[in-house]
């Protein structure tokens, strides 16, 4: 009797959690899995899909890495006319906060051309996106991090949307390198004067 009354509990209890799950349908669990916050070993972000990869990237020092990326080929060719490729390949862990091609694109021609005819300026404005340090996705909600450049800059939000400095998203987060973390945002940071 006692086998029979344990196993009708648990049956009704199974029921319980069953009937939940079908009023409220599939699509509700999957966007609660959506929606929770991302593992410090997984990529995220809304245009990790649009990324396109040549390679897997997480045996290649960042600068390689950062160029498998056809979306990051200005920021990489940035990179290499400051002079910075060894600099970074260089370092043992970093985090690179990297403009896609589109941030680029929202500086202005002249600003561009301004910035890529001074290498004291450019090399300033690049090291203002590096860390030196690794930064995982659970540390973004809050955190604040000196950058090589010298300056400070911010991160802030939660589950898979975050933002740099309260003006840049990061599209995709979390892509290793063999030396770094790349966190692919839309605009170009700007170091404080």
């Amino acid at each position: 009797m006692r086998f029979i009354r344990t196993r009708t509990a648990k049956a009704a209890a199974a029921a319980l959690v069953a009937i939940p799950l079908a009023v409220v349908g599939p699509a509700a669990s999957q966007g609660h899995a959506e929606d929770a916050s991302p593992s410090p070993t997984g990529t995220f972000g809304p245009g990790c899909e649009a990324l396109s990869q040549k390679a897997d990237t997480a045996r290649d020092k960042v600068v390689q890495a950062a160029a498998a990326y056809p979306e990051l080929s200005q920021l990489v060719a940035a990179t290499v006319r400051a002079g910075l490729s060894g600099t970074l390949d260089g370092k043992p862990e970093i985090t690179v906060f990297a403009p896609n091609d589109e941030a680029f694109q929202k500086v202005t021609a002249s600003q561009l051309a301004s910035l890529l005819s001074d290498p004291g300026e450019l090399k300033k404005v690049l090291t203002y996106h590096v860390v030196d340090q690794e930064i995982t996705p659970n540390e973004l909600s809050d955190g604040s991090f000196t950058t090589v450049e010298g300056g400070e800059l911010t991160t802030s939000g939660s589950d898979s949307d975050f933002t740099v400095n309260g003006e840049a998203s990061i599209v995709c987060g979390n892509i290793k390198a063999a030396n770094a973390t790349i966190y692919v945002i839309d605009s170009v940071l700007q170091p404080p004067s």
